[in-house]
C-alpha cells in the first residue's frame, strides 16, 4: 500500500494595517485621522497665515471619502483647503458632531482647482468633531485635501464691519476690479439656519466656482471662505436660498490686491478687456 505525502504549507498573517490610526493626546490639535493611508500629494495651496507640511496633504481619489477627527474641545476652528492639478473639483464637505448630527455641510464645485483653489473655515465648537471630505467626481479627477486646526484664516476688520442683510430668497452681486486677486466672504445669521449659494462668475452664465452651503446655526457656526478671483470681470453672487423668515448678513470685501496689474495697466503695459481700469 502506498501513501502519498502531501506538502503542508503554513501561512502567517502579518500585522493588520489600520486605515485610520488612533490619535494620541499629543496629536489631537493638528493631526488628521487617516493621513497615513493613500498616496502623499503635494498640493500647491496652503492657508495664508502659515506654511503646512507636505505630508499633511493627502490625495482623495474620485468616489472616495477621507475624514479628519479632532477630539479636543480646544479646537474651535478648522480650515479646509482643496486643490487639483488644473482639473475640475467636485466635493462634498460635512461636519460630524455626534451620531447622526451634521450641523454643517456644503457642496463645492470649482472649474479649475489649481487656478481657483477652495479654502474655507469651519467652526467646530464643543468637540469632538469630524470633518468628512468626499470626492464625488470621477476617478480621473483626484483632489488634494488638507485640514488644519492651527494658523486658521480669520476675517479682516473691514470684512467684519461691512455687512449687508440678504432676505430669504433674495440675491446680491459684488463686482470686483481686475486688480483684486482674492476676496473674503463672511456669512452669518442671528441664530437661525443658514442656507446659501455662493457663485463666482466671470462672464455671462459662466460659473467658475459654486458653493451650496447649509449651517444649522449661522451665529454659532458662521461661514468664512476666501475666493480666488484672477483675471477681469469677476462677480461674486450670493443667494439666500432659505425662506423669507430666515434672513442672513453677508460681507464680501477684497482680500489681496495685485499692485503690479494696477501699475502695468496705468502705464499701458497690460490690456484690460472692457476698460475696467487704466482709463
Amino acid at each position: 500500500m502506498m501513501f502519498l505525502a502531501s506538502n503542508t504549507m503554513s501561512y502567517t498573517l502579518g500585522p493588520v494595517v489600520a486605515r485610520t490610526p488612533a490619535v494620541s493626546p499629543k496629536m489631537q490639535l493638528g493631526q488628521a485621522v487617516g493621513q497615513g493611508v493613500g498616496t502623499q500629494y503635494a498640493g500647491g495651496v496652503v492657508p495664508t497665515k502659515g506654511p503646512v507640511s507636505a505630508d499633511s496633504t493627502i490625495l482623495v481619489q474620485g468616489g472616495s471619502l477621507r475624514t479628519w477627527s479632532y477630539r479636543s474641545p480646544a479646537v474651535e476652528q478648522v480650515q479646509v483647503v482643496l486643490s487639483t492639478e488644473g482639473r475640475p473639483l467636485d466635493a462634498d464637505i460635512e461636519l460630524w458632531h455626534g451620531p447622526d448630527n451634521t450641523p454643517c455641510k456644503m457642496r463645492v464645485y470649482v472649474e479649475n482647482g489649481q487656478l481657483r483653489p477652495f479654502s474655507a473655515v469651519i467652526e467646530t465648537p464643543r468637540g469632538p468633531n469630524t470633518v468628512a471630505i468626499r470626492n464625488i467626481g470621477q476617478i480621473e479627477f483626484p483632489i488634494a485635501a488638507n485640514v488644519v486646526a492651527d494658523n486658521v484664516d480669520n476675517p479682516s476688520a473691514d470684512c467684519a464691519a461691512s455687512s449687508t442683510t440678504i432676505q430669504g430668497g433674495a440675491l446680491r452681486t459684488y463686482p470686483f476690479d481686475p486688480t483684486v486677486d482674492s476676496v473674503q466672504v463672511l456669512l452669518k445669521t442671528d441664530g437661525r439656519p443658514l442656507n446659501a449659494r455662493i457663485e463666482l462668475l466671470q462672464g455671462p452664465n459662466n460659473n467658475k466656482q459654486v458653493i451650496e452651503l447649509y449651517t444649522e446655526d449661522g451665529c454659532d457656526r458662521p461661514f468664512f471662505c476666501i475666493l480666488e478671483t484672477p483675471g477681469s470681470g469677476n462677480v461674486v453672487r450670493i443667494v439666500n436660498t432659505a425662506p423669507v423668515e430666515f434672513p442672513m448678513t453677508a460681507s464680501v470685501v477684497p482680500h489681496s490686491i495685485n499692485q503690479e496689474m494696477s501699475t502695468g495697466a496705468v502705464l499701458g503695459g497690460d490690456v484690460v478687456i472692457g476698460g475696467d481700469i487704466g482709463w
